[in-house]
């Protein structure tokens, strides 16, 4: 699967409205919702039959623009929780009225900044620089337009890959590839697969999609920390180490069993999440629709989050993707016992 060409092209910065419909109609009846996400009903669900719910969010952090000013410099606010730390000298993509444009946000040298101590401007301190005056500039874009960052794809050595937006377009990844690993089977019970909206700045996009499709059961698949030098290690988990089952008072300890049964049986090599609250996932709010939704968490480890330059290894994907179509074929088996 060309995963940059598939996924990483398309530019989500939450609320833009990126239609995905395309990539999943060869699965099945897709539809899109009024909040923009996209719906794959595999196997339609019957009465009285549980109905498993396939979630990744499609959405990405980003930027929106709040003014052109005086002198042609567009101001913009996060989407999402954006790192400034990265946003100086970055490219971006600025979504027009009249198409895609491209800018930088400014960066000042380090010869002018004689503030005496190395300070991170805020996101809505930034500004961003089309190269146009402010009568061009009011002509090409609009206060809400979104802005993307402009990072393409970038192969590392071994399996590793870099670049924007693989939060969460790994885990889209991974039910695509689900998806070709179980071409052939009919399970016994509903399938749907939800690309969500809007994950990073609320998850209303879950949230108001799984209370439409009522399903009994859902798994969640995104991303989560993998181990830096310069991070915690209890925190994060092992680059390349296969899919993290998470572990949560929220989760259905039910499908978190079912999800490590599986993974032992088939030699997948995984690890897990284990968090004390919420997990800050759609899983919260798909788990919590109606009188509640028995809901699982995988996660793919992925380095330097909600930066242009998002790291993830193609093994971890395959393997998540395993791992999913074990559990659906197995729950499709054990599907009247769940009644």
């Amino acid at each position: 699967m060309d995963i940059k060409q598939t996924l990483l092209e398309l530019s989500g910065a939450a609320g833009y409205g990126v239609d995905a419909a395309d990539i999943l109609a060869p699965y099945g009846k897709v539809s899109r919702t009024s909040l923009d996400s996209v719906v794959c009903q595999v196997r339609e669900a019957s009465p009285n039959k549980p109905h498993l719910l396939l979630d990744a969010h499609f959405d990405t952090v980003g930027l929106i623009v709040t003014q052109v000013d005086s002198t042609g410099f567009l101001r913009v606010s996060g989407l999402g929780g954006i790192d400034p730390r990265v946003l100086p000298a970055c490219p971006v993509l600025v979504h027009g009225r009249g198409g895609d444009i491209s800018g930088v946000i400014c960066s000042t040298p380090p010869h002018l900044d004689k503030s005496g101590e190395k300070k991170f401007a805020k996101v809505d301190e930034v500004y961003i620089d089309l190269g146009l005056t402010k009568e061009a500039a009011e002509n090409a874009v609009s206060p809400g337009d979104r802005v993307s960052f402009h990072q393409p794809g970038l192969v590392l050595l071994g399996d590793r890959f870099a670049g924007g937006g693989l939060d969460n377009r790994a885990g889209c990844a991974c039910l695509l590839r689900a998806l070709e690993l179980l071409k052939g089977a009919q399970p016994s019970c509903g399938l749907s697969v939800l690309f969500s909206s809007l994950e990073e700045v609320g998850g209303q996009g879950a949230k108001t999609t799984a209370y439409a499709l009522r399903p009994t059961h859902a798994l969640v698949v995104d991303t989560s920390f993998a181990h830096t030098p310069d991070s915690q290690r209890q925190k994060c988990g092992t680059f390349g180490g296969g899919p993290m089952i998470g572990v949560a008072p929220i989760l259905s300890k039910e499908i978190t069993e079912g999800l490590q049964a599986a993974a032992k049986a088939e030699g997948i090599p995984h690890q897990y999440e284990v968090m004390g609250g919420s997990t800050g996932t759609n899983a919260d709010h798909i788990a919590t629709v109606r009188a509640g939704v028995s809901t699982g968490l995988l996660s793919i480890p992925l380095k330097y989050m909600h930066t242009p330059v998002e790291v993830v290894a193609a093994s971890d994907i395959e393997q998540t993707a395993r791992l999913i179509a074990v559990f659906v074929k197995d729950f499709a088996e054990k599907a009247g016992e769940l009644v």
